[in-house]
């Protein structure tokens, strides 16, 4: 018996009996009479299911397919809880709710910078944390303040030239007003261009896995891959279903204790569509696999900052029936600069494919203290500056720092960019001089 419970296939089993409760209430309709709290646990739990059967998906598609293209595929489903919210209010913005495009910009930044400031530093942090029990050679230990650093694997500079390449073109959206078809096909364009020279790899097979990915790996080709597809079907589908009602029952309850609705819709709710994403890049460092973690959250960022934002206009111009530019106000402009300047800080901090546990904590702290000192102008704590300055104000801090980064980094701009053309080339690349 005990045997029989150590099979790694229990764990699937187990994993995929916390999913039915949410099932029986989404099939019959019964969250209404759950209430907030019992549709946050419900949904929480499915979600939380739903991202261990997806990471074991995503780790055993890497026998079949290219590592880099199996976490693209798992990007995508994490986030696309993500898609669907922000989906919701270009659609509404469509059909003439007023204020739904500010909504829709404002979900997104949130979620990119939730990304960013949350994921990247905090999954850095436990990345130095488990490694004293992990023994993870992902992580590098060294004398002095916050100077251990997680080291990333230089097979990611493709998927940073892309998403500097989104980040330069982020900051010229507002400029119109809008975001509108020229937006869309040049940032699609660029995550259609990404997919295609990542899918060109070759599958890797020198990553030891173990427990439900080992085990599928093991099996024949007719079996392993179909179960792949249901882990990968059925998890999506559950986040999908289920991370909407969790986000919604959590701005209720955000609601109900005095916060207002635009706050909860630009910060809680992206934090919950994103927690698919954070749960499966913990697990991945937890098992020693911190270069997969990062992979992925750095696949997630680039994928929300084009096809996220690129799609908005197409799902706005659909729901009203003719081609229009989904429009928004000024405040949701100076939003999309602070969220570009937050990427190209985290780019000069990733270009040397290093984060440190000072850059990890800068990312957190500076994310959290304009969230902080935004919610309370929102209180009328904080007087001193209006909102609008107070983005404005962190952008230009966010590129300046980056900026001097950059400028002490130009050795790794350039080694970035010769690996991503020999990724893009499918050619070695030219070897570094002295």
């Amino acid at each position: 018996m005990t045997s029989r419970l150590r099979h790694p296939l229990a764990a699937v089993a187990v994993t995929t009996l916390l999913t039915f409760p949410w099932l029986g209430v989404y099939f019959t309709g019964g969250a209404e009479s759950l209430g907030n709290v019992g549709t946050v646990a419900v949904s929480g739990l499915s979600v939380l299911a739903a991202s261990f059967l997806l990471a074991w998906g995503a780790e055993t598609a890497e026998k079949d397919v290219p590592r880099a293209f199996a976490i693209a595929v798992l990007a995508i489903l994490a986030v696309a809880p993500e898609y669907a919210v922000d989906a919701l209010y270009a659609w509404q913005a469509g059909q003439g709710r007023t204020g739904a495009g500010d909504l829709a910009v404002a979900n997104m930044t949130g979620a990119n910078r939730i990304l960013i400031g949350l994921g990247w530093s905090g999954i850095a942090l436990f990345s130095i944390y488990r490694a004293k029990a992990s023994g993870d050679v992902a992580v590098e230990h060294n004398d002095g303040f916050l100077t251990d650093t997680v080291l990333l694997d230089r097979s990611i500079a493709t998927e940073v030239c892309f998403l500097a390449l989104a980040t330069l073109w982020a900051f010229f959206v507002p400029m119109n007003g809008g975001i509108d078809a020229l937006d869309m096909l040049i940032l699609v364009g660029i995550y259609v261009v990404y997919i295609g020279i990542v899918i060109r790899g070759e599958p890797e097979e020198d990553e030891a896995h173990v427990g439900v990915p080992a085990y599928l790996q093991r099996t024949p080709a007719r079996v392993r891959i179909p179960s792949v597809l249901v882990l990968f079907g059925y998890s999506g589908f559950l986040i999908f279903t289920a991370v909407e009602p969790f986000a919604h029952g959590l701005e209720n309850i955000g609601i109900q204790y005095g916060i207002p609705e635009f706050f909860m819709i630009q910060w809680v709710a992206p934090l919950a569509s994103e927690s698919p994403e954070l749960i499966v890049t913990a697990y991945l460092v937890n098992k020693a696999r911190t270069t997969a973690a990062f992979n992925a959250l750095i696949s997630s960022k680039l994928n929300q900052w084009t096809l996220l934002i690129g799609t908005l206009g197409v799902v706005f111009s659909i729901s009203q029936g003719a081609y229009g530019v989904l429009e928004f106000n000024q405040k949701q402009a100076a939003e999309i600069w602070i969220t570009a300047a937050q990427s190209f800080f985290a780019l000069a901090v990733l270009i040397n494919f290093r984060i440190s546990m000072r850059e990890a904590v800068a990312l957190l702290v500076l994310f959290v203290s304009q969230v902080l000192v935004e919610y309370l102008h929102i209180q009328g704590v904080v007087e001193f500056i209006t909102t609008y300055d107070l983005l404005i104000a962190y952008t230009v801090l966010y590129i300046a720092i980056g900026l001097a980064m950059f400028a002490t980094r130009l050795d790794d701009v350039r080694t970035v960019g010769r690996l991503a053309k020999a990724d893009a080339t499918n050619s070695q690349p030219a070897a570094e001089s002295d």
